[in-house]
């Protein structure tokens, strides 16, 4: 940790890509044992740290790649949808009755389909039709999505994280197109839109469900779906300022505000403690409420005598950290997952990125690569990789540029859009010659 605002702050790409091959190589550590049935959600984190990177295609050799190709396709069940793991896998002895403890599953589904772009798969054996089918039993009559199926039950919460999750499986395998596809239904986007709606707090956040607290990861998978399903708030000088679809978010304004409000200065856990009364608090040294509002007003005498020595400029913003909810430490992803909806909105600008970087280069940037949830944690696969997509989101040197809503790079997206099989549903034809063979070269160098 450093002792004082480094302008010098930098990625340390060589431990990074160390991080993750090791990730990618080698058994994680113990301590993920317990979450083996999420698999698939940490491959993609894995594949899609090292893709913004720049090094997958030289991590993965072409026979590796095929490999892991053929193990997210052992995850896809005979009614079209991917488990989270084997583990749940019957193989043979599969039947109509063992089947319910063998599930699709919404996130496992979402994570599949991303990693078999990230591979540059052609997603020629996905059972496209099945899993949209699948999506549409989904959808409960409030326009919420669960996690799964059980027994003709919609299962789990009914927050933004599924829906979020639905509205990018649609995108992935049939674009924006509104309507039947393929003789399947579309899901009720309406009433989706409204779920999302009505889950606006007082505040200008996103909550679980209505009348509950606002978060930063239900806001950040209410922002990314809208744009998913092509429902964001038109701007005000568009030429289509008004239509006649249902579109979120009722206060923008609000919401931007609440996002921006996440920056917080209690970056570590001593920042939690309270110190009112000590002499030795002061802005500089302590960040807990009383400080940092009333220190102009009514500083104790060692706090002045810190301050008094300090430059007039706001010195202790030299490191901001994000949080998810207020009165709330900052913590990495949530850096990720306020930042991220602010530049789907087109307005990242209203955050000063320069603290926020030295905070995640000089406080959370671990020694041996990745990046921990708060300062002196250990890395971990979640928070190494949302530290990473917010750098990358930030335009970082030397990290590929991202879709935000998608957290996965642009030109596996481009990828997966060069598609044949996408292009029709969506009405576009054939991919241009000069184009097909950029994406051609970006599948054999990586990139």
């Amino acid at each position: 940790m450093c002792s004082a605002a480094n302008d010098e702050s930098t990625l340390n790409y060589a431990r990074h890509i160390s991080y993750w091959r090791r990730n990618l190589k080698t058994f994680l550590p113990s301590i993920y044992q317990g979450n083996d049935s999420n698999r698939m959600t940490f491959g993609f984190f894995i594949l899609t740290a090292l893709d913004v990177l720049g090094d997958l295609h030289s991590a993965l050799p072409p026979e590796e790649r095929q490999g892991h190709i053929e193990w997210v396709y052992t995850c896809q069940l005979p009614e079209g949808c991917f488990r989270a793991s084997p583990g749940t896998d019957f193989g043979s002895h599969r039947n109509a009755d063992n089947a319910k403890w063998d599930p699709g599953h919404m996130p496992a589904t979402f994570f599949a389909l991303l990693l078999l772009v990230l591979l540059k798969d052609d997603l020629g054996r996905v059972k496209r039709r099945e899993i949209l089918i699948w999506l549409n039993k989904m959808q409960r009559p409030d326009g919420s999505f669960g996690e799964k199926l059980f027994e003709g039950s919609v299962e789990g919460g009914n927050d933004t994280r599924f829906g979020y999750m639905a509205a990018g499986i649609r995108w992935l395998l049939r674009g924006t197109v509104e309507g039947p596809v393929d003789g399947v239904p579309d899901i009720d986007v309406d009433k989706f839109v409204k779920c999302v709606r009505i889950s606006e707090t007082y505040d200008g956040g996103i909550s679980e469900e209505p009348f509950q607290e606002a978060h930063a990861g239900f806001a950040c998978c209410a922002i990314s779906a809208l744009q998913l399903l092509d429902r964001l708030p038109l701007q005000p000088t568009s030429a289509l300022a008004q239509d006649d679809k249902i579109r979120g978010i009722p206060n923008l304004p609000l919401l931007l505000k609440w996002l921006v409000s996440r920056q917080t200065l209690t970056l570590e856990e001593e920042d939690n403690t309270d110190t009112l009364g000590d002499e030795i608090d002061s802005s500089a040294t302590c960040h807990d409420s009383h400080s940092f509002i009333k220190l102009g007003s009514y500083p104790s005498v060692g706090g002045r005598q810190s301050f008094d020595t300090q430059p007039t400029s706001h010195f202790e913003l030299s490191w901001v950290g994000l949080n998810g909810r207020c009165n709330k430490i900052a913590d990495t992803c949530y850096a990720y997952w306020a930042c991220a909806p602010l530049h789907i909105l087109g307005r990242l600008d209203l955050v000063d990125k320069k603290p926020v970087r030295r905070w995640l280069l000089d406080k959370t940037q671990h020694i041996v690569g990745g990046f921990g949830k708060m300062p002196g944690d250990p890395p971990d696969v979640y928070h190494s990789c949302l530290g990473l997509m917010v750098l990358a989101i930030f335009g970082e040197t030397g990290l590929k540029d991202v879709d935000a809503g998608l957290c996965m790079s642009n030109s596996a997206k481009s990828h997966l859009e060069s598609l044949p099989w996408r292009r029709e549903i969506l009405g576009l034809g054939p991919v241009q010659s000069d184009v097909a063979q950029v994406f051609d070269h970006l599948a054999v160098s990586g990139g």
